[in-house]
This record gives C-alpha cells, structure tokens and sequence, in this order.
C-alpha cells in the first residue's frame, strides 16, 4: 500500500498547525515595537525558531525516509549513545540558570536530555516486545523501571529537576501493561504524605497513614473482614483519644503533642504488626507487601523535614511553599506565578489582540518566550484563545491514543503510548505551572516553546511514531 494512504495526514495537520501558531505567539512574546523587526529577523527568537523549524523539516524527511523496521534494531544502541551523552553532560555542561544540562555548539545549545525522551521510548518499545518479555514479572518489570530510572538520575545529576520529572509519565504505559492499580494509590499516598507532613505537620498524618492502610486491603485485596476489623478499631482509638484529650487534665510536665504522637505512632505500629500476623496466619503474602508500604509510608513522613530542608534547593522550597500557600513571596518565589496570572487574566473574554499584550511587551512575565508562553496566549487572545489551544492539544492527544490502539505489533504501541504519555505530561505540567496549580519545574509547551532542542525532540518523538503508524500494514 502506498505510503502516501497510510500515512496520518491528520496528525500531521495538527503538527503543523500547532509549530506554526507557536511561532507566532513567540514573535509576539519577544516583540519590541522600538525595534519593529521581522518576524524572520535571525537576531530574534521568532527568527531563530523559524530556522529551526527548518532544520525540522529535513529531519521529519529523514525520519519518513528510514524503513520503520531500522528503528526497532537501532534503539538499544541510540539508548546508550544517548545515556552516554547525558552523562558527559554532567562533566562539560555549560551553566544556565544553575542547569548544567547545556551543551554550546557555537551560538547555539542543545540540551541532550530533550533527546533522551525519544531514545528512552525506543527501549522501552524494544524491551517490552522481546521474545519472553513479561511485564508482571518482578524482574522484567524491574529492568523496564532501570530504563526510565537511568536517564532520570543522570538528568538529576544536571540540576535539571524539570526535564527528569518528564520521564516519570512513562510509568503511565505501565497501566496499559496490565500494572495495577495500587501503584497508582500508593504514589498518591506519598504525595498526600509530603503535602500535609509540611502543611501540618504530624498533626494528622500519623492518624491517617492507618486509613490508607486499610484503604490497600480493601482495594488491593478485597478483604471486606480484615478492612471492617481494621476500620472498627482504628475509628475507635480516634474517637475514644480525642474524648479523652478533652476530659483528661494532663500533667503540665506531659505535652498533649507528646501523648498525640504516640497514639498515632501506636496506631500504625499496630497497623504494621496486624498485617505481618495476617501474613503468618493466613500465609498470603499481599498482606506483607501492604505492611512493607505501610512502614515505608511512616519512614517517608519522618523523612519529609529532612528531605525538604536539605535535599530539595532554595528556590524548589520556595516555589513549593508559595503553591501550598506557607508563604506569599509576590517578590521572590512566587513573582512569575502571579505575573502569569496577572497577564492571563487582564485578556479577560476575547483577549487584548495580537501583539497588544502590555504585560508581555513590558517583560513583566519572565521566562515568557519558554516556559511561560502560554501567558501570551492568555493575555492576546484571552479566554476563547486559551481554551482553542487547550482544545487542540486534546485533540492531538487523543488522535495518539487512537493512533496507538491501532497498531499491530507491540513496539510500534507502546513506543505510541510513550510519545502520548510524554505529550499529555509536558501540556498538563506546562499549563498547570502557568496558572499555579503545579511547582514551577520549567518544561517547555510542545511546539510553542522557544527552543530548538525542544522542537527538534518533539517533532522526532511524533514522526518515529508516524512513520511505524504509516508502516503498521506490515508485521514485523
């Protein structure tokens, strides 16, 4: 069959149209009406963007060029090519905003863990369709883990927390594995944990590291008589400690925070010890796993102080504590949140028209032309413009959705549903930054960011996959 018939004309419309309204919102995020250059004018982003477009232009002919059967041959061997780049970049990375994830070629830089994406989603498809592969076996599912975990590490060893955190959305694909979905609750529970273990303290999440427990054999197990057991006691202690811290006149030389922790502290030791007798006396061995994340649960609450104090860097405290509202720094942490706000919002309805946005024109936003392009957009084309865009994106994640159920050979589907994973991750972090429902972490808008590392990454991420779509009439 002809490529030309197989080949998804509209995904690739949507490619298009997507780079091309990006560049123009990048022209009017970095206009200067002193200057009144040239949307081509090479000096400016818009200019520079347009270059690289080109350059992507060859490689989408490339990519279409090479017989989609070279990529499954090709990809442990680009995995490690890139890993190794990923780790001289470590060593001779130039420093850019505190990121040593930069490589200056000349005038220009490439930021390899941007490359990494593709690669890592070509092992991962080469992994998971080798003979004897199965992914819920412990050690298959660890060797997929190691393929996301290495890039992840050597990105960290960067100072590039943001382009690391992309590589997480990878473990979505595990689902659409037949992973359960109790993965899925159990990383929920460390973020609840972390959240109200600086929000509260130990206030309350010693109490509810039981609930979640229970939450597990009721969900995870389907033990309806274990969790009612659990469930009574647990309720009961709550009910009958919070009675008796009001009846009960302590010591003044006893701290009632003293007396509220060991209560909670009995209550999940207790919980712990319960599932470990359920092991031994029902000799199933879900039960143990549950109280192995229960303590894990109570060590990382102990952790979170520590881990926040002195592993995460100033400005990722800041950036956290002005999301969780622990402080107001309008000035400082939060500036660029509140200045995105501030233009998305001033384009109220129908926005303030192209190349009128005072905000954007005065720099008042910074990062605008990258990681806070969609201010832009809020600020000129206000709401109708925003919710186009945010359409458009849907539209396009959903077409890689359809587009990976269709194949027929499992390398080209779930390369496909890393391409969406990794798509849908950078559009929902992007966004969420921008209107501060999210840290500031800095990854870039598909196609509307200003970068060419960025453009050139997606537009291979999207083609690789276009070209096994158009090629899925042949089994290989």
């Amino acid at each position: 069959m002809s490529f030309f018939k197989t080949f998804d004309w509209f995904t690739f419309l949507l490619y298009l149209i997507l780079v091309v309204l990006g560049w123009y919102t990048i022209n009017a995020a970095s206009y200067d009406f002193d200057e009144g250059a040239s949307i081509f004018d090479f000096a400016r982003p818009s200019g520079k963007q347009a270059v690289w477009f080109g350059l992507a232009t060859f490689l989408i002919v490339l990519i279409l060029c090479i017989d989609a059967k070279t990529y499954m041959g090709i990809a442990p061997y680009l995995y490690i090519g890139v890993m190794f780049l990923l780790f001289l970049t470590i060593f001779i990375g130039t420093n850019i905003n505190g990121s040593h994830s930069w490589i200056k070629i000349g005038t220009f830089s490439i930021q390899p863990a941007e490359f990494g994406k593709f690669s890592t989603s070509l092992m991962l498809a080469w992994l998971f369709s080798q003979y004897g592969f199965r992914f819920t076996e412990f050690t298959d599912f660890l060797k997929a883990c190691f393929v996301i975990l290495l890039p992840v590490g050597l990105i960290i060893l960067q100072n590039e927390t943001g382009s690391a955190l992309v590589y997480f959305s990878l473990i979505l694909l595990f689902y659409r594995q037949g992973m359960s979905g109790v993965v899925l609750w159990v990383g929920f529970c460390f973020v609840l944990i972390f959240v109200l273990g600086l929000i509260y303290g130990e206030a309350l999440v010693l109490f509810l590291i039981p609930f979640m427990v229970i939450a597990m054999i009721y969900g995870f197990m389907d033990d309806r008589v274990n969790t009612w057991r659990m469930l009574g006691v647990v309720v009961a202690v709550n009910l009958l400690y919070y009675a008796l811290r009001h009846w009960i006149d302590l010591p003044a030389s006893i701290s009632k925070y003293v007396v509220y922790r060991w209560v909670g502290l009995s209550l999940c030791g207790g919980t712990i010890l319960y599932c470990l007798w359920l092991t031994l006396y029902e000799r199933v061995r879900k039960y143990l796993v549950v109280g192995i994340f229960a303590f894990a649960f109570l060590g990382f609450h102990f952790s979170v102080d520590y881990a926040f104090d002195h592993i995460l860097q100033e400005h990722q405290r800041g950036r956290i504590e002005v999301l969780l509202g622990l402080k107001e720094d309008l000035k400082g942490a939060g500036y660029n949140v509140n200045q995105a706000k501030i233009a998305i919002g001033s384009g109220g309805l129908s926005g303030k028209g192209y190349l009128q946005g005072t905000q954007t024109k005065l720099s008042y936003v910074p990062e605008q032309e990258t990681d806070f392009i969609f201010c832009t957009v809020g600020e000129e084309q206000g709401f109708v413009g925003s919710a186009s865009l945010l359409l458009l994106y849907l539209v396009f994640i959903i077409r890689l959705i359809v587009l990976a159920e269709r194949q027929r050979n499992i390398f080209s589907q779930v390369y496909g549903y890393c391409v969406t994973c990794i798509f849908f991750f950078h559009v929902a972090i992007n966004v969420g930054m921008v209107i501060g429902y999210v840290p500031v972490i800095g990854i870039p808008l598909p196609f509307f960011s200003y970068g060419g590392s960025s453009l050139w990454s997606f537009t291979i991420l999207l083609f690789i996959f276009l070209k096994l779509d158009a090629s899925r009439i042949e089994r290989y």
